[in-house]
């Protein structure tokens, strides 16, 4: 006879999140809401790629928070500060069309190496990837890197 808790769904929502994460490349595990504590050359890359004065100004006070949702190969990456929400929805190998922070739109395609998130555009490169309990974004731009590190809250 079924416990009570397995008769309240919570079964099959362990049995989904275990196909998920099955889903998922080893390392891949991009879900939850992520905390930017630290940032190397932000201004120097918003000025390499273009960003306006003012939004270098204004982006360089702020620490955003990061909330990914993953589920297999579909992610919807929302990029949360007190100026402004920027949600992006993407699927890994398929283009997509995506905002920057100053609202100029461009497309990439997204892709999986070795359990990183790759974003290759015509300015620059991103590569998103898990170390240890950090999430760490490296974004190239000519002969600009700018690195950010998030911690899961």
């Amino acid at each position: 006879m079924p416990t009570s808790s397995e008769c309240d769904g919570s079964t099959s929502t362990r049995t989904t999140n275990i196909l998920r994460q099955a889903a998922r490349p080893a390392g891949m595990d991009f879900n939850g809401t992520w905390k930017v504590y630290s940032e190397e050359n932000l201004e120097e890359f918003l000025k390499a790629v273009g960003a306006p004065q003012m939004v270098v100004k204004m982006r360089k006070e702020v620490k955003p928070v990061i909330v990914i949702e993953q589920n297999g190969k579909d992610f919807t990456y929302t990029m949360k500060t007190p100026i402004c929400t920027k949600v992006h929805s993407f699927s890994i190998g398929k283009e997509s069309e995506m905002t920057t922070v100053d609202g100029r739109k461009f497309k990439c395609i997204v892709r999986e190496e070795n359990g990183k998130l790759v974003a290759e555009t015509d300015k620059f490169t991103s590569v998103r990837e898990i170390q240890g309990d950090d999430m760490v974004e490296t974004v190239t731009s000519g002969s600009v890197t700018f690195i950010s590190r998030s911690k899961r809250v």
